[in-house]
């Protein structure tokens, strides 16, 4: 049954309307695959804002992620945090003590983007590499649907919430999200 989120023109899931590594990983996480849901939106709407004018989304249905890296010493972790569209990461604070780093801050553009296989603008918590930890606001996780990148801006998933508490490396976290 798909699910109706606002006037998002919804689809169920097909590989080519998403980026490499996300379809990798939905290969072989076939109950994710089988929930969730495509559109295709012009590549202008990815930003949220735009997405939430164009298809009168409420803030708490679109779900962002965003790609940080900490440093303690010379050592780097790297680390995606999942967060309402109402909402931002607690970066130096809860994210900050949950890496276990002194320092942490949003990853450089091009770094993100090559590290990840996936576009600006599009990044999402599926598909990114494995050893990533992904942490995710505990309210999106209670969301009956969200929309997500799809790793392309051409594009964009809707998910079972609770779906992204089961992704590989995925930690939920009260408050991740301020």
């Amino acid at each position: 049954m798909t699910p109706t989120v606002c006037t998002l023109p919804l689809e169920p899931y097909r590989a080519d309307l998403v980026a490499p590594p996300v379809a990798a990983l939905l290969a072989t996480l076939p109950d994710l695959a089988a929930s969730a849901f495509v559109v295709a939106i012009d590549p202008a709407l990815a930003d949220t804002q735009a997405l939430n004018a164009a298809y009168d989304l409420d803030a708490d249905l679109g779900a962002n992620c965003v790609v940080v890296v900490g440093r303690r010493g010379a050592d780097e972790r790297p680390a995606a945090c999942v967060v309402l569209s109402s909402t931002r990461a607690d970066v130096n604070g809860l994210v900050r003590r949950t890496l276990d780093v002194r320092k942490c801050s949003f990853a450089a553009q091009e770094w993100a983007v090559g590290e990840s296989g996936m576009e600006h603008g599009g990044i999402t918590p599926v598909g990114l590499p494995a050893a990533w930890p992904i942490l995710v606001d505990r309210a999106v996780t209670e969301q009956p649907w969200v929309v997500i990148g799809s790793g392309l801006r051409r594009s964009k998933l809707v998910v079972p919430g609770a779906a992204l508490a089961d992704l590989p490396g995925a930690y939920v976290l009260d408050g991740l999200g301020v």
